[in-house]
């Protein structure tokens, strides 16, 4: 055969072939289906900035941070996305997947121990051609094919990736919240977060989290706990979700069981330390809890769902709560008897959160008091010499981690920031991190009672202890250091000597 023989039965290949593929509906340039335009016309882009707490220096926020994430329309007018999205934030618009003007919108809702939030736009037009997704009213199953939507770094463009259900759990989510967790192996990536996962035409959740340096682990936040969510913010009010806060241990070991004098049919988790303290709590140390609701556990605490999901048997509360409480089935002494248990979404401790708001502060001269948080305590991470010296020391921010509040002591003072410049504190080592114990003697139970002994002192003298071992004490001139307070806050561009919460207790001098 010649070669323009050949070459002219090689083109007629190549448009022929083109042909059938364009015909055929494998053409990447086909027209989608309406129903997909209409699942992806419900996805949003956010842009956020936030000004987070400042827990080291408590009298101002941190530098303004831009992000993205993603969010899905819902009923009512709102759009859906996670907390951490808009966690802070002083600014926070919304974008089409056709592009445009960025909206306006504002945080109605949020929860951030499940990482969900709700928001509104200042234009409800937008909504007008914009269809929410049918949420699925069941947990999906393992191996289930699923596609996440979203704008993840890397593009402008609305992104789809594909994967299937790896596995269904119950998790902390951010301590004490807990809740179900599916776990896919499509991406998820930065600026996922908040975007719709679909099986099929429904949702069945919402992108939240993936692991770093893993592959192919991704996590949503599944429909039963969007759902939860959104019946508890009706009300304009997140009251949160009930939990169980007492210590079980397994039922595998047979010492164990036979100290509990248990036959081989008695399967259940073992109360090794109750939650309420009073005499008339309803669970008892070494109660074997075989039940909730009409649910049996296993030996090792879990509940099943269905023949491929097990999960821990906590997940039941939500399930089956009432009224504050839970109904249980116990063995006790031998016996099994049907108990009803307190629940609620959290306990009170010593050590608390700031929770969406920002640190109270007191400035007294050249040292700032605050009060106590966990995201005070977050300059231990990673930090081993300081985890190993304050253990050493028994310093309470370590020691009291667990600790409810009591009358004695309300929450933990610490001095928060290095102290400032100033011949007063010459001599001292700096504090930061150490906690009041008492002034004047006078132990100090909060940080609006310390503010009240400042503002009532009358001795010259201030003696300022510390609670933990190898703490040098500080006296300082009382008089000298309300003095000096002043020109300190100006030296160092500090507009108020006390958070807004504690002005009116200090102005009652």
């Amino acid at each position: 055969m010649s070669q323009s023989n050949q070459m002219g039965k090689f083109f007629f290949y190549i448009v022929f072939g083109a042909m059938l593929y364009a015909t055929s509906g494998w053409a990447q340039t086909a027209e989608r289906s309406p129903r997909a335009a209409q699942l992806e016309g419900a996805v949003v882009k956010i842009f956020s900035t936030a000004r987070a707490p400042d827990p080291f220096r408590p009298w101002q926020k941190s530098a303004p941070s831009d992000s993205t994430g993603s969010g899905v329309v819902i009923e009512g007018n709102r759009i859906l996305t996670n907390a951490h999205v808009v966690n802070y934030a002083s600014k926070v618009e919304v974008r089409a997947k056709e592009g445009g003007d960025k909206i306006p919108a504002r945080v109605i809702a949020i929860a951030r121990g499940i990482d969900l939030a709700v928001l509104e736009l200042d234009d409800n037009t937008f909504f007008a051609n914009r269809t929410p997704p049918t949420r699925a009213s069941l947990l999906p199953e393992v191996k289930d094919e699923v596609l996440a939507y979203g704008y993840p770094v890397g593009g402008n463009s609305l992104s789809i990736t594909k994967g299937i259900v790896s596995r269904i759990e119950f998790v902390t989510y951010s301590f004490p919240t807990s809740g179900l967790r599916i776990q896919i192996d499509a991406a998820i990536n930065p600026g996922n977060s908040g975007g719709p996962v679909f099986v099929g035409d429904k949702m069945i959740g919402l992108a939240f989290s993936g692991i770093l340096n893993a592959q192919n682990i991704g996590y949503i936040i599944p429909n039963e706990e969007v759902e939860l969510f959104l019946k508890d913010v009706a009300d304009g009010t997140y009251d949160g979700k009930p939990a169980l806060f007492d210590d079980f241990q397994t039922l595998e070991n047979p010492s164990l069981r036979n100290f509990l004098k248990l036959d081989r049919s008695v399967r259940g988790m073992v109360l090794q330390r109750p939650a309420g303290k009073s005499a008339d709590y309803p669970l008892k140390e070494w109660d074997v809890l075989t039940r909730i609701g009409s649910t049996d556990i296993d030996n090792q605490g879990m509940v099943r769902l269905t023949p491929d999901i097990q999960v821990r048997f906590q997940y039941m509360v939500q399930k089956v709560a009432k009224d504050g409480r839970v109904p249980l089935t116990v063995i006790r002494s031998g016996k099994s008897i049907s108990i009803e248990v307190p629940v609620t979404p959290s306990q009170p401790r010593l050590i608390g959160s700031l929770d969406g708001g920002y640190p109270s502060y007191f400035i007294y001269g050249p040292i700032v008091f605050s009060r106590a948080t966990r995201e005070f305590r977050s300059f231990f991470n990673g930090n081993a010499g300081a985890l190993n010296s304050f253990a050493f020391n028994a310093q309470p921010l370590l020691t009291r981690v667990a600790d409810e509040p009591s009358a004695e002591r309300e929450d933990l003072v610490v001095v928060s920031s290095p102290f400032f410049p100033h011949r007063l504190i010459s001599g001292y080592d700096n504090r930061f991190g150490a906690v009041l114990y008492s002034i004047n003697n006078i132990p100090v139970r909060s940080l609006r009672h310390m503010v009240e002994i400042i503002r009532d002192m009358k001795d010259e003298l201030v003696v300022l202890k510390f609670d933990q071992r190898s703490s040098e004490s500080i006296v300082l001139p009382h008089a000298q250091v309300l003095q000096s307070t002043e020109s300190i806050l100006a030296d160092n561009g500090i507009r108020a000597q006390t958070s807004s919460d504690l002005m009116d207790v200090f102005a009652k001098r």
